[in-house]
């Protein structure tokens, strides 16, 4: 029986190949993350910053995180119970009483999502008398409210043994976020 004879050197092109399939791949994966972390577009400028430096707290428009899982976001109606009662002079308020006069539904973007497979809920976390900027960053500072990077199950995990050693088996337990 004749014997099969392997090359010596390994064909470079299918290496080439394989080289650049992995690039785009990283390519995508980096470019991904940078979209998932970029602030969406809203329905029209707001800014979290113009609102705190006038005195507001957040949970008077998302009032939801004492009493839900989402914090919630504000309605038309929770907007419109200020700014109908403001002189409309600047630009920003303009542009909001444009976007109120058509009638429709706020559609905000969330800026804070969690993926499908993790339970959150803003009960605990306002229990524990932690701040909105614990998690959210100082969005007083903010012109446009961004997610915050590296905001992940680590990240979350260091916190929880940080700010409650005495109850971290409970809160670096898989099924306590993982339902």
């Amino acid at each position: 029986m004749p014997q099969l004879k392997l090359p010596s050197k390994v064909p470079r092109v299918p290496l080439i190949i394989a080289a650049v399939i992995v690039l785009v791949l990283a390519a995508g994966a980096v470019v991904g993350l940078v979209v998932t972390q970029a602030a969406p577009a809203q329905p029209f400028p707001y800014s979290h910053a113009a609102h705190i430096d006038a005195g507001m707290q957040c949970l008077f428009c998302h009032s939801g995180a004492t009493v839900n899982v989402s914090a919630g976001l504000p309605t038309k109606e929770k907007c419109q119970g200020c700014h109908l009662n403001m002189p409309s002079d600047k630009p920003a308020l303009q542009s909001w009483l444009d976007y109120a006069s058509q009638n429709e539904k706020i559609e905000w973007v969330p800026v804070a999502i969690m993926p499908d497979f993790v339970y959150f809920s803003h009960q605990p976390h306002m229990a524990a008398k932690l701040n909105c900027e614990n998690c959210h960053g100082n969005v007083g500072a903010m012109t446009v409210a961004e997610p915050q990077r590296g905001q992940n199950m680590g990240w979350c995990l260091d916190c929880h043994r940080k700010l409650a050693p005495d109850k971290v088996v409970k809160l670096t337990d898989c099924s306590t976020c993982h339902k």
